[in-house]
């Protein structure tokens, strides 16, 4: 590079427009503050934060906040299911607002990892997902805008061996011969408000949730809808759902499933990711949008300062090629330190990419320091001090 500094050979290095010992204070100073900074913006909250989860003071229901969840302590699954290649889901909310998005319940299975079916607001549509969000859902269905067209929708999902058909408020919304569900992809631990393996929390409120073995018809469809609309009870026959949360407790921490109390969901007191991956790997966060390049590119250019002037620092104590090597190896072992502990805080994600950006983005600002180009312009703001001159031996 023929712009960066390069000490000849029978030179040493002296100090600049600096004495020595403020020069190393200034620069240890710098290093601290930027160092805290990106400490703290990867670290916040420093804790798990509350679970928001509240009862409605006007009726049956939940409200979930900001950072909320709820769901059944156990992977045992919805016991009342049979082997079925028919089932059907109805769900009574309303989203807090139209311009975000998050996972409204889900399907887990621990021991494999993968998420059967799941339901989700993304900005005013509805998404149905079967498979792994994370490893690219194997099938996925929109119902564009329904958040706009309906406050307070109430959704049936029914599925057979045409398809899935999904209504709105009694009325069809939607079919697609292509996105079908079985009574296997509703097992598992059976996650409400929240991903189970990101932080992905939804905001509005729930005021009822049924799951059937079976198909319900377009009569059945239009007769549940009255009787959650107008009683705020689901019409329990002798083919009735094999889980329904009425959500009528109106206090504690349990919602109780009305016909298997072994399937009972629970609020807990803090809120949490059921699975939140550990160091995941590049190839699993990659998602080819510009949410994802957004991250990459503030993730190198958070670190840009820190290679900065931790290589003015080690400049100021040796020499410039250890410089640079030690501060990209810092940068990478601060940032490994931040993925690992990421780990442990619910609202943020442990991954692979950000070390790999993070130590880009130190070793960018420590080749940027070590320019003449940039010497050049921190002389003229009267900053030349922080990097030391080499005066030639004869």
């Amino acid at each position: 590079m023929r712009d960066c500094a390069r000490i000849p050979a029978g030179c040493e290095v002296t100090g600049g427009s600096m004495d020595n010992g403020t020069q190393k204070k200034v620069l240890g100073l710098l290093c601290a503050s930027v160092l805290v900074i990106i400490l703290t913006a990867g670290l916040w909250p420093f804790h798990a934060p509350k679970n928001e989860v509240t009862w409605l003071s006007d009726g049956n229901g939940i409200h979930f906040g900001n950072h909320s969840v709820i769901l059944s302590p156990t992977a045992l699954g919805l016991g009342g299911l049979r082997d079925t290649t028919s089932c059907s889901v109805e769900i009574w909310l309303q989203p807090a607002n139209v311009d975000v998005g998050g996972t409204i319940l889900a399907f887990y299975t621990p021991e494999t990892r993968t998420v059967g079916f799941s339901l989700h607001q993304s900005i005013d549509d509805l998404l149905l997902r079967r498979g792994t969000y994370q490893r690219r859902a194997k099938a996925k269905l929109y119902i564009a805008h329904l958040f706009l067209k309906s406050k307070q929708p109430f959704v049936t999902i029914t599925s057979g061996a045409q398809g899935t058909v999904v209504y709105v408020n009694g009325a069809l919304a939607r079919t697609s011969p292509q996105f079908g569900l079985t009574s296997r992809d509703l097992t598992g631990q059976l996650v409400v408000g929240n991903y189970p393996l990101a932080d992905d929390s939804w905001q509005g409120q729930l005021r009822g949730l049924a799951i059937y073995d079976r198909e319900l018809t377009a009569a059945e469809v239009l007769q549940h809808y009255n009787g959650w609309t107008t009683n705020q009870k689901a019409e329990i026959k002798n083919e009735g759902p094999v889980a329904l949360y009425l959500f009528n407790e109106g206090m504690g921490n349990v919602v109780h499933n009305q016909m298997n109390s072994g399937t009972d969901l629970q609020i807990p007191e803090h809120y949490f990711v059921l699975h939140a991956p550990f160091l995941e790997r590049p190839w699993d966060e990659f998602n080819p949008n510009w949410s994802y390049c957004k991250n990459v590119l503030i993730n190198i250019g958070g670190f840009v300062p820190l290679g900065f002037f931790f290589c003015a620092y080690f400049v100021s104590v040796g020499r410039l090629d250890r410089a640079v090597l030690a501060t990209i190896a810092l940068g990478g072992a601060v940032s490994f330190t931040i993925e690992v502990l990421q780990a442990f805080l619910p609202t943020r994600d442990s991954g692979m990419t950000d070390i790999i950006t993070n130590t880009l983005g130190t070793g960018i600002g420590a080749v940027l320091y070590s320019c003449e180009s940039v010497q050049a312009r921190l002389a003229t703001i009267g900053l030349g001090g922080l990097r030391r001159q080499p005066v030639c031996k004869r």
